[in-house]
């Protein structure tokens, strides 16, 4: 962490040692073992708070990719539906609508050509139905 030799630790306690007196080290080596401790693990919540920050991002993006592609297929499934419902129901619209034209053709013509004589059910204008032959 901070590159020091075995030397150079060894000459950082003989001063300790001189400055602050035997019976006051261990006492205070003790408060800077504690304070290095809580340095630590601070340094340590902090980047488990920056890892998990990163995280939150990188889902909220996964997220936002996911709901981009639903609403994308939702779109296309839509335009291929109504592309389907025109293709059946269009042709079927314009048959219903020419036996209509039709229809109501026949009905006009009905009303302003001289009608032909009306059968009764079964026979037809010139004669009854012929027989069918007997085996």
């Amino acid at each position: 962490m901070f590159d020091i030799s075995f030397s150079e630790l060894a000459v950082i306690g003989v001063v300790a040692l001189v400055v602050i007196g035997p019976e006051r080290l261990p006492r205070v080596a003790r408060t800077v073992g504690h304070l290095l401790g809580r340095a630590q693990r601070y340094v340590g919540d902090v980047k488990a708070d920056i890892r998990r920050e990163i995280e939150l991002d990188e889902l909220k993006k996964l997220q936002n990719q996911v709901t981009d592609a639903a609403s994308d297929f939702r779109d296309n499934f839509r335009r291929e539906v109504d592309a389907a419902r025109a293709a059946f129901v269009s042709p079927a619209e314009n048959a219903l609508a020419d036996l209509e034209q039709t229809a109501q053709q026949a009905v006009t013509a009905h009303e302003v050509s001289p009608a032909l004589p009306s059968a009764p059910v079964g026979e037809t204008a010139v004669g009854s139905l012929p027989e069918p032959p007997k085996a």
